[in-house]
């Protein structure tokens, strides 16, 4: 997922894709114990998207707190 388009989303929208990739990376973990892990690379890119949400978050609540 892009930063561009993560901007584009309302903070909502971007709480539920937050919500979604965290139990897409429990499920890859999961499957990676049990040893069905398709790529190790895909659970280091679900982190790197996490990681890129909770940073443009944390950015959009920043801002609301000057406006404010």
């Amino acid at each position: 997922m892009k930063v561009k388009e993560i901007r584009t989303l309302a903070h909502s929208e971007i709480q539920n894709k937050l919500d979604e990739l965290k139990e897409k990376l429990f499920k890859q973990k999961f499957q990676k114990t049990l040893g069905q892990a398709e790529s190790p690379y895909k659970i280091r890119q679900t982190k790197r998207d996490i990681a890129r949400l909770m940073t443009i978050l944390k950015e959009m609540r920043s801002q609301d707190g000057k406006d404010a």
